[in-house]
């Protein structure tokens, strides 16, 4: 199974939309959109963008906030299961979903396989000792542009160098590319799930 979790100012369908060509993959597909409703960008309510957690600037709230959406995800999983096999899952999450993707790999450690962090940062900061050695399964990769000014690259790549030195398998790769969600970044991650072992449809 491959988890969506969409940008701040994305919603289901526009993220669905962006993503649609991971259709490619032989997998079950879920798409998950954020709890809490985001007007800033657009006074249409059809086109609300939605967010994955609440940040008033203290660290504390934040991840807080974090585990909050986590249990959230946790349990629209945790129900789909329950009628279909599993074999492996990947969470995949953009921007602000990269943030959650990454927190939520790192305290659900038991049923996720892969993580992709696309323009995000994974909140290693969280991470015990017992977690670090429990998360000897997963493969993560981070995408990261190297023009990118709204989440910078240098505290991604410095969490990726963190969770390498604790034998983790994780990797970075730099695009050259700003903070917008590219065609650049679609085909980097659809590539290292291929190179994961994720079997598509394509001929």
């Amino acid at each position: 199974m491959i988890v969506y979790l969409h940008g701040r100012g994305q919603n289901l369908k526009s993220y669905e939309k962006a993503m649609q060509s991971f259709n490619s993959f032989s997998a079950y597909h879920l798409y998950i959109q954020g709890p809490y409703a985001d007007s800033e960008l657009t006074s249409h309510k059809k086109k609300w963008g939605f967010m994955w957690y609440l940040y008033n600037g203290k660290q504390g709230s934040f991840i807080k906030s974090l585990e909050y959406t986590a249990e959230f995800i946790q349990e629209i999983i945790d129900h789909v299961r329950q009628f279909i096999n599993v074999s492996r899952l990947c969470v995949i999450g953009y921007s602000m979903g990269g943030y959650q993707a990454g927190y939520f790999g790192m305290t659900r450690w038991k049923h996720t396989n892969e993580i992709i962090v696309m323009a995000g940062r994974y909140k290693t900061e969280v991470l015990t000792d017992a977690k670090l050695e429990s998360m000897g399964h997963q493969k993560i990769l981070a995408i990261h542009g190297t023009k990118d000014r709204t989440v910078l690259p240098e505290p991604q790549i410095k969490a990726v160098d963190f969770l390498k030195g604790h034998g983790i398998d994780a990797e970075i790769k730099l695009v050259d590319e700003n903070h917008k969600l590219s065609q650049t970044y679609i085909e980097a991650a659809k590539d290292w799930l291929k190179q994961a072992g994720y079997p598509t449809a394509e001929k």
